[in-house]
């Protein structure tokens, strides 16, 4: 891995090419938004790729040049073709770090990751959101207040049809009562994943400066690290036997 952290930050870029409303929230995409920001800060360069790219923007050279990829996804779901997932799969599974946002819980990758099907309840009136930190140890919390409030969102309400995170860093509640595990860390293979819910494509919720905050210590988080390779199969004894 270089000195940088190489992030590509995946966006379907189909919301803010046919909703005005979106468009003005994200004029240049939520995925330029969100890299815009990763590239001011220090170790991470950031590049962007979308659905109407070749191979959704995600070759092997891409991939093989990532290292954290970020996904938003949300209408298209099912354009994903399985020959890229496969790849991105095969990719975390050697290292690359993935971070899911918002309404890509519904994802292709994520839920073959999962093993489930990532479903949950939802709202959308434009509520208030308080996002509690309840691991505050956690690399992902680093710097931030005991919790998080977003003004206007939409809600995602439990049960979260997904396996028991890893690591719980965070947790949501809503105006309307509802409550939402809303930062899950796991881990498949040598990569880290990490499920972050805010981010409704009709608020500017990825320019509030915690928010961005999290996604930058998450980008740092799910790095891949240089240990060692795991070796599987027949070996021979390291001892006389």
């Amino acid at each position: 891995m270089s000195d940088s952290i190489k992030v590509t930050v995946w966006n379907e870029y189909l919301h803010e090419k046919k909703d005005e409303e979106v468009a003005r929230v994200y004029p240049k995409g939520i995925h330029n938004a969100i890299a815009e920001y990763l590239n001011t800060q220090p170790g991470i360069q950031a590049k962007t790729a979308t659905l109407d790219m070749p191979e959704h923007g995600l070759t092997d050279d891409v991939l093989n040049d990532t290292d954290v990829l970020m996904w938003w996804g949300h209408i298209a779901h099912d354009q994903v073709s399985d020959e890229v997932v496969d790849k991105v799969y095969s990719r975390i599974m050697d290292g690359m770090g993935l971070i899911v946002l918002h309404s890509a819980h519904f994802s292709k990758i994520f839920k073959k990751l999962m093993g489930s099907t990532c479903n949950l309840k939802w709202r959308e009136a434009g509520e208030k959101e308080r996002l509690w930190v309840v691991e505050p140890g956690h690399p992902i919390a680093e710097g931030l207040p005991e919790y998080i409030e977003i003004p206007h969102t939409e809600m995602y309400g439990e049960r979260f049809d997904i396996p028991q995170p890893d690591t719980l860093v965070f947790i949501s509640w809503f105006a309307g009562g509802e409550v939402f595990r809303s930062g899950c860390c796991y881990h498949r293979g040598n990569g880290k994943i990490f499920y972050f819910r805010p981010g409704h494509e009709t608020f500017p919720i990825y320019y509030q400066p915690e928010v961005q905050k999290v996604l930058s210590n998450a980008v740092r988080w799910a790095a891949p690290v240089d240990g060692p390779k795991p070796n599987f199969g027949n070996v021979k004894p390291l001892e006389n036997i």
